[in-house]
């Protein structure tokens, strides 16, 4: 695929800005595969800002209409939507996984409520696992099975920053955390909205959400076995550090409501040496059955 290089630029001083995790690891991925990816992290982010800052529903209709556009071969007159246009056709990403993400911004502007373990996977899916599916495909992987553990890593991810924003959620308005959940550890949802505080009950939410996490980044890892080798350092980086990010909220007792977890840039460059082990993985296998909510998913690629 042709990218022009004035676009790139554009598209990696967004990711720089936007993903300190992300852009870390980016760097390590080869340069054939690292500046599609910023364009589309770019796209995925400039669409999430649309939504978050202000536009809300309204920026919906507009987001779907750019997607089509590109799709299209006719994207809007801005670098982000040429270089986005530019990959999807080039790495042959059908429409259908952006238009899953979109689905999941129009979740959130809905205000939806997570009822269930299995409902929350589906939010994940839509906001992070389709970024993960299009990085794979940008890769030129389309294995069912290995698409399945990508979509793994990517709720894994998301469960991650839940855990981590318990508390900045909630002072947004926001509780992801699956209510039968709360239910079960006798956690008012409408209290804690209005006043949230961190206790013991809070904690176990906390926690159950990173051990899920921790799961699925365990079923991931044997997806990375089948990504080029080159391609492996970066993706198994982009793991570990967001795992980190759980790691750091354990070792406050779970508290993400009075604080926030980060991984230090020093932890970043440790973890980023430690991915290299990836390269030398023999291939495990990727059978598992795909998280029901991931079905979806994988059915848009296969069209």
């Amino acid at each position: 695929m042709i990218l022009d290089p004035t676009d790139v630029a554009h598209c990696r001083r967004l990711l720089d800005a936007g993903s300190k995790s992300f852009a870390a690891a980016a760097t390590l991925l080869p340069p054939d595969t690292r500046d599609p990816a910023a364009a589309l992290y770019a796209f995925c982010r400039v669409a999430d800002d649309a939504v978050d800052e202000g536009g809300g529903a309204a920026a919906l209709p507009d987001l779907y209409a750019r997607l089509d556009a590109a799709y299209a071969g006719a994207p809007r007159a801005n670098p982000v939507d040429r270089a986005f246009a530019a990959v999807v056709t080039g790495a042959g990403i059908p429409r259908g996984v952006p238009a899953l993400l979109l689905e999941g911004f129009a979740w959130d502007v809905d205000g939806r409520v997570y009822h269930t373990l299995d409902d929350l996977h589906g939010y994940c899916v839509r906001v992070a696992s389709t970024v993960g599916v299009m990085m794979t495909l940008l890769m030129g992987v389309r294995d069912r099975d290995v698409l399945a553990r990508a979509a793994d890593l990517g709720v894994a991810m998301q469960l991650t920053n839940i855990a981590r924003d318990v508390g900045e959620d909630a002072r947004n308005g926001r509780f992801y955390v699956p209510r039968d959940w709360a239910r079960d550890a006798a956690l008012d949802v409408g209290a804690f909205l209005a006043t949230p505080t961190f206790d013991a009950r809070v904690g176990l939410l906390t926690r159950r959400l990173l051990d899920n996490a921790d799961w699925l980044y365990t079923r991931a890892d044997a997806g990375i076995t089948h990504l080029p080798r080159r391609a492996r350092i970066a993706i198994r980086a982009a793991s570990l550090i967001y795992a980190d990010i759980g790691r750091e909220v354990r070792a406050a007792g779970y508290d993400s409501v009075t604080r926030r977890a980060h991984t230090s840039k020093a932890r970043k460059l440790a973890l980023l040496a430690a991915a290299v082990d990836a390269v030398r993985w023999p291939a495990r296998p990727v059978d598992q059955p795909p998280l029901p909510a991931v079905v979806p998913l994988l059915d848009a690629v296969a069209g």
